[in-house]
């Protein structure tokens, strides 16, 4: 058993495809294969069930990850210790991203980590808050960055980022000045969909005004903040969206941003990991220094 197998190995369980795990690591799946068979042949152990197309670790495939993943961490270790090839630290590291994160936030993160790692390489899943902590819980990603906190004893959960919501309309929607919520109940309002760290503030501004939703006007709910930014512009509606993301439309003239009357919501963003997950050298090096990336 040597720690490239074990690194193999690991990419099998991560990717839960022989064939994709090959491709994610630059090797033909029959090498994949025959690396796989050598550990189990070495431990004497099914390290997985096939079951037709799947597979499935078995118990002893389960306890095999958990030390793999803490040997190839200490390799790293050993390595950084020996100041030794340190910028030669290579790898993927995978982040879940809400909208705002995933635009505004990671590329600038992305961008200052590779000057210190230029071997560093990224898979960005970009879907709702929720979503995103959901990932983080089952370890398909290393962590996430997202609007929004969702408790669990397993999460540990950074700051990195505080920001406004602000009211956004075309250049023609006639709106002016800060605005009531009472007024926002007349104009058509287009939302993000139950799952994002948006949505649940607004959520929250609403019922602390004991006002419900279907009180509102609402013409269209979408998945994409960039799609709600585009119905906004074709006066379809009007939207409450991050300042970050409103920022740019704003300072090209494209759309106008309204302070609304008692609506001193703020939220963070933060970096969320799973307390039992145990990361590589390199997403450990990315959480530890996630607020240094963003100045």
């Amino acid at each position: 058993m040597d720690l490239h197998q074990l690194f193999v190995f690991t990419k099998v369980v991560e990717h839960k495809s022989f064939s994709k795990a090959a491709e994610d690591i630059f090797l033909s799946q029959s090498t994949v294969s025959s690396h796989i068979q050598s550990l189990e042949r070495t431990l004497n152990v099914n390290l997985f069930d096939r079951v037709g197309r799947e597979i499935i670790l078995t118990p002893s495939g389960e306890r095999l990850y958990q030390w793999a993943l803490k040997l190839l961490l200490l390799k790293d270790q050993a390595m950084l210790d020996l100041k030794e090839g340190v910028t030669e630290l290579r790898g993927m590291i995978r982040i879940g991203a809400s909208s705002v994160p995933g635009q505004f936030m990671i590329p600038k993160m992305v961008k200052s980590f590779r000057v210190q790692y230029p071997k560093a390489t990224f898979h960005i899943n970009q879907s709702s808050s929720k979503n995103v902590a959901d990932r983080v819980l089952n370890g398909s990603v290393d962590f996430g960055i997202l609007g929004e906190k969702y408790e669990n004893e397993k999460l540990c959960y950074i700051p990195l980022l505080k920001e406004n919501l602000v009211l956004i309309t075309s250049k023609e929607s006639g709106l002016v000045g800060p605005v009531s919520i009472q007024q926002l109940l007349s104009y058509p309002f287009i939302m993000r969909n139950s799952d994002s760290g948006t949505n649940s503030l607004i959520e929250k501004f609403l019922k602390k005004n004991q006002i419900s939703k279907d009180q509102m006007n609402i013409v269209a709910y979408t998945e994409n903040g960039q799609s709600l930014i585009q119905f906004v512009l074709q006066n379809i509606g009007i939207a409450i969206i991050s300042e970050m993301a409103a920022r740019e439309y704003y300072d090209r003239n494209l759309l106008t941003i309204h302070e609304i009357n008692e609506f001193n919501e703020e939220r963070y963003f933060y970096l969320v990991y799973n307390l039992n997950k145990t990361q590589s050298m390199l997403s450990k090096l990315f959480i530890e220094n996630a607020h240094q990336l963003l100045n």
